[in-house]
């Protein structure tokens, strides 16, 4: 009986040919794709960078500075010389660091305040000014009642460079003092600040502090003008507000940096309440007539007018 033989194979022929030819064809298309996929990554990390600096802040046209000082003036109290020379003051400041100036007027939010006492409008004062630059990084709010008394100091060098804040940063401290429970963050970081504040013998200051452009400082910012502190009758407004959120709201708190109250707060002789080492020596980047408006047993114009004239001649001078 004869079987039937299978074909017989080339032996020449390669094997699997057909399935090499199709491997190869497949990696070539791998290839493609993934040059392509690496493209697209690297076009978008580039357009990412040029449309976004840091986190959640726009890349910054040409020309705009990094800092705005905020000033509130209250025109329907104050003297117009005793408003030019706070002016002068920001406008002298500011060119000398190629900083911007934004001067808001409490007028224009008292219908925002809704009866609210008037040291609200620090709130909506610093909104305005955000949404008016956009591009800046960080805003320093100044209360009108005080003068920049060492123009030769920039922000960045004196408080804002991230080595100088380290150096600054007090941790693990009573964030009111003198003796509350709730302590800043001991391992908190420079780079992961959005608030910079200082305390006097009482509270946190909100006439003079940092905040930096972005999400969360917005966030803030509606936190501590919600209604409901501004109609709970705090004995302090917006001061005792701003103690309660910072002590009760640890998101807030993990972003907030105290920093010695002279740094940039310095309390004149006159003013009640200081810190430790919290009145003003010469050489310090700002004096505050803390209380001044308040107290009817005092003036500010006429409190601040020497301190204005020893301004001016270091300004010369410099």
């Amino acid at each position: 009986m004869q079987f039937a033989l299978p074909p017989r194979r080339n032996l020449s022929a390669p094997l699997y040919s057909r399935s090499s030819r199709l491997s190869l064809q497949r990696k070539k298309q791998l290839k493609a794709v993934a040059i392509l996929g690496f493209a697209l990554l690297v076009i978008y990390i580039l357009l990412s960078q040029l449309f976004h600096s840091g986190t959640g802040t726009p890349a910054a046209p040409a020309g705009t500075s990094s800092l705005v000082i905020v000033t509130v003036l209250d025109r329907a109290r104050w003297s117009n010389n005793y408003i030019q020379k706070i002016t002068k003051n920001r406008e002298d400041y500011a060119r000398r660091h190629g900083y911007t100036n934004f001067f808001a007027n409490l007028s224009d939010y008292e219908s925002t305040l809704d009866n609210a006492p008037r040291g609200w409008g620090v709130v909506p004062a610093v909104r305005h000014a955000m949404a008016t630059h956009p591009y800046s990084k960080s805003f320093f709010y100044l209360d009108a009642n005080a003068l920049v008394m060492n123009p030769s100091k920039s922000l960045e060098s004196h408080l804002l460079d991230k080595s100088r804040l380290e150096s600054l940063m007090l941790k693990d401290v009573p964030v009111v003092p003198p003796d509350s429970i709730i302590k800043t963050f001991p391992h908190l970081k420079p780079q992961d600040v959005d608030l910079i504040f200082t305390t006097d013998s009482e509270d946190l200051s909100s006439g003079s502090f940092i905040i930096k452009q972005g999400d969360f400082a917005q966030t803030f910012l509606d936190i501590w003008f919600d209604p409901l502190y501004r109609n709970y009758n705090f004995a302090k407004a917006e001061a005792h507000a701003l103690d309660h959120i910072v002590q009760w709201h640890p998101t807030i708190l993990a972003r907030l940096a105290l920093v010695p109250q002279r740094t940039f707060n310095a309390y004149s002789k006159d003013s009640s309440g200081a810190g430790v080492d919290g009145n003003y020596k010469d050489g310090d980047l700002v004096i505050r007539f803390f209380g001044c408006g308040t107290d009817t047993k005092r003036n500010c114009e006429k409190e601040m007018d020497p301190y204005y004239r020893l301004w001016t001649k270091k300004s010369q001078n410099d």
